[in-house]
Formats: C-alpha cells, structure tokens, sequence
C-alpha cells in the first residue's frame, strides 16, 4: 500500500515522502496517529503543488541545515568521565548528554536525531546529527579524565586457580606413586624366595 508520509518516521521517510507499506502498518498505526494519509489520485496531485510552492521554502531549509552542520562541525565537545590508569571509562556519553551540551553552546538538537556509537576508553570520538533529510551534520567530542585516574586491581584469582591446580595434580601424582610401590611390596612377598626350589616326589603309577 502506497502513503504519503505527513511527519518524518524513523526507519520509513520524511514528510511528504511516498513510501510502500502494508496495509496493517498504514491503517492501523500510521494514518490513525496523523503520520501518513492514503496517496490517492487527489492527495498525490494536493501534495504535487504544495512541493511546487514550498521548493524555494525546502531550498532554504535545507541551505539552514548544511549552515547548522558546518557550525557544529567547529564546536567541539569534552565530556569529563571517571577513567582507569588503563584509560577505561566508568559510564558513557549518550544522545541526551551531547544534546545538552550542545544547547550550552546556543544550538538546539534533539537527542532523537543524534547518533553516537558505544565506546570504553578515552580519547575523541564523533556522533552523527541528521539535521534535514538531505543534511547530516558531524559533532565532534572528546572524553577526558575526570580527576585522578582510578587505579585498578589486579586480578590474581586465575594465578591463584593454576597453583592450586598444579598442587592437585601433584598431590594425584604422588598417591600413584605410593600405590604403585605398595602393590610391588605385595607381589613381592607373594613370591618364592630367590634361588629356592621345591621338589615334588614322582607318583609312580602301577598296572594291574
């Protein structure tokens, strides 16, 4: 089923796109919630000459947007986070953070349209800001210690796990031995002396 959308939908289009979906989708969510409406014969030709009257206005918004992208490009971002000696971050930087901070400055962004990718350890870093549907800008940040940096213990529980292992074993390999030479003893007191042999009489057998 063919919509024009009236709002821009996340994952679908902008406003005033014309975009295949299926009809549960459409009537049961999209057009009830004032984001799309049907694209009829008439809507088609409705919204045909409003872009023609609004493509000066479109021109405009979108020539703000790339001004927007340029701007922001060249105002850096530093967030202050609790580090380890080894550079790792105790929390991280989301939309909202970079939204805020960004308001700060003068310039409003909302945190929907901000993108930034997960990340551990200190150092730059860089967040995409959809800013019009042809525009997307790039806010550069960096993440610093805050304070002292946290030192971290080391973990000595695997050393700890392979010496007692090692002791196990030991221990195995000592009973084996033990056992071994016990068994030996037991055979050897089980055998004639040395160098004793014992004569048995022949039984002489008589025919009647």
């Amino acid at each position: 089923m063919q919509i024009i959308l009236t709002k821009d939908v996340d994952n679908l289009g902008y406003a005033n796109d014309i975009v295949d979906v299926k009809p549960g989708y459409a009537n049961n969510f999209l057009i009830p919630q004032g984001m799309a409406k049907a694209a009829t014969q008439t809507a088609r030709k409705i919204l045909a000459e409003n872009l023609k009257q609004r493509a000066h206005k479109d021109a405009k918004i979108q020539a703000d947007a790339q001004a927007l992208a340029d701007k922001i490009a060249n105002l850096p971002l530093v967030f202050k986070m609790k580090a380890s000696e080894s550079g790792k971050i105790f929390g991280s930087v989301t939309s909202q953070m970079i939204a805020d901070a960004m308001a700060e400055k003068g310039v409003e962004i909302d945190r929907k349209h901000i993108t930034v990718e997960p990340f551990k350890t200190l150092g730059a870093y860089t967040a995409e800001v959809r800013l019009h549907k042809h525009v997307k800008g790039t806010i550069n940040f960096s993440v610093e210690p805050e304070g002292a940096l946290i030192k971290e213990e080391k973990d000595e529980a695997p050393a700890k796990e392979k010496k007692a292992k090692a002791a196990e074993i030991a221990e195995e390999i000592v009973e084996k031995v033990l056992e071994t030479a016990a068994m030996a003893e037991q055979m050897a007191d089980a055998l004639p002396s040395a160098g004793v042999v014992e004569v048995v009489e022949p039984i002489e057998i008589k025919s009647e």
